[in-house]
């Protein structure tokens, strides 16, 4: 029911999610009435289960929890609390959305606070941020927990050796506030990480670094200062071809190229942040997406499922935490 576009956007991103992975079962939790009266044209391997409560986008988390607990979000964080569901996907209120895994699925061992966590194109790849804004305030062990979760996210996706680094207004050992400055000291001892120091944020899309930790404020700012600029970027690519004949011709000769970059760098296709440090997957969709958003937000989950990622965090958790400090 979150997002922009409400249930329409989802149920359509399912269906062709449905139609992609035959194998795989969709529940579709949201708003008895919209659901039901499509429930006779939903494919077998899509089940609904209806609700008569929805948490809005100006709700407080705190009220959500406490007043909501029948709502369409709730009730899917439930399914991956009891086991009912490997994941659960939501273009939802992000505060309200953690709140409900906090207090439903719980963090796993040696994990305070989750954070929200995706990969980002690099020159030379990809990189994992976080936390991208489920904690706006953090402390020193804080940031140490989050590099340890987006290290292990980076190894499931091939990484061997992830280069580890902290979000800096510059890569001087003396700069930044005393949470970078007590957060590199916990990173420097750390037996299990490749830390490799502070890095700006030009830095990371040049591929300075494979994990890149924040706070949330920073991260969120990050993250949504680079989706303006891609933003940018396209409808600038689109103004310079219209007009002038030549340009149209140019643009036409141009489509696989164009193509190939929307490929790589269109906010839409590199939708879907995990809350790390759940015991169970949660995945945040943008609430402005499009379907093609929302279907990679699906696509997202279903890999982490299907890599079984929340066991592999919990085990580097676990190994970093016994690990001697230097």
């Amino acid at each position: 029911m979150g997002g922009d576009s409400g249930p329409r956007l989802c149920i359509s991103a399912a269906l062709k999610f449905a139609e992609l992975n035959p194998s795989v079962q969709l529940t579709l939790v949201g708003d008895r009435q919209q659901l039901t009266s499509i429930q006779s044209s939903l494919p077998h391997q899509i089940q609904i289960i209806p609700v008569d409560e929805q948490v809005k986008m100006t709700d407080r988390p705190s009220s959500a929890l406490r007043h909501k607990r029948n709502s369409s979000m709730a009730v899917a964080v439930q399914m991956v609390a009891d086991g009912k569901a490997h994941a659960c996907v939501s273009a939802g209120n992000t505060g309200a959305l953690m709140a409900f895994g906090l207090h439903l699925v719980g963090t796993m061992p040696g994990i305070e606070r989750p954070a929200i966590c995706k990969a980002v194109p690099t020159r030379t790849g990809s990189c994992w941020i976080l936390d991208l804004g489920a904690n706006l305030e953090c402390h020193a062990e804080n940031l140490r927990q989050f590099a340890v979760m987006g290290d292990a996210l980076a190894r499931v996706a091939g990484v061997t050796a992830p280069r580890v680094a902290l979000l800096n207004v510059g890569i001087e050992a003396q700069k930044g506030k005393s949470l970078q400055q007590e957060a590199a000291h916990l990173l420097e001892s750390q037996d299990n990480l490749n830390f490799t120091g502070f890095i700006e944020a030009g830095d990371i899309y040049r591929g300075g670094a494979d994990v890149v930790v924040c706070d949330g404020f920073t991260g969120n700012v990050l993250l949504k200062a680079s989706e303006g600029v891609a933003d940018l970027l396209r409808d600038s690519l689109k103004q310079a071809f219209v007009g002038h004949l030549g340009f149209k011709l140019a643009a036409w000769f141009a489509r696989p190229v164009l193509k190939k970059w929307a490929g790589r760098y269109d906010p839409a296709r590199l939708n879907g942040a995990s809350l790390l440090g759940l015991k169970g997957i949660v995945v945040k969709s943008h609430g402005t997406t499009t379907e093609e958003g929302f279907l990679a937000a699906l696509n997202v989950a279903y890999e982490q499922a299907l890599n079984g990622i929340v066991d592999r965090i919990a085990a580097a958790v676990g190994r970093n935490n016994n690990t001697e400090m230097r």
